[in-house]
């Protein structure tokens, strides 16, 4: 990827420009997506918008939604600035927690255990 010769090139980190460009981020208009590409720039990572597949209409300007593309190299540097600026989800494990499914299945033998019991009484 080369990068643009202007202002903003003294601030990349080169170690975060290299390899092709990857997805991170999608958000809501262009406007959005530059916030995002200064608060990654500030800690060295470039970036580019693109607009998201199937918005590709001249009428749109500035509206329609975009996909914040950084270098292969930068990407764990751009996730840990978005997930401290609290844009991107936590990684939490989709799925009932724990504690939740023991209760569950406790409930469960409980119920089964009383069943059996009224049962072995008739």
């Amino acid at each position: 990827m080369t990068l643009p010769r202007d202002d903003t090139a003294g601030k990349v980190n080169p170690e975060y420009a290299q390899g092709e460009l990857v997805r991170v981020l999608g958000v809501r208009n262009q406007i959005e997506g530059e916030f995002i590409q200064g608060l990654l720039l500030e800690e060295g990572v470039p970036s580019i918008l693109r607009r998201s597949m199937g918005f590709d209409v001249p009428d749109f300007l500035a509206s329609g939604p975009r996909d914040v593309m950084v270098p292969r190299s930068g990407v764990s540097a751009s996730r840990d600035v978005l997930l401290q600026a609290h844009l991107l989800p936590d990684e939490r494990p989709v799925g009932p927690s724990p504690l939740k499914l023991l209760a569950f299945i406790l409930a469960a033998i409980a119920v089964v255990a009383v069943c059996a019991y009224i049962v072995e009484s008739l």
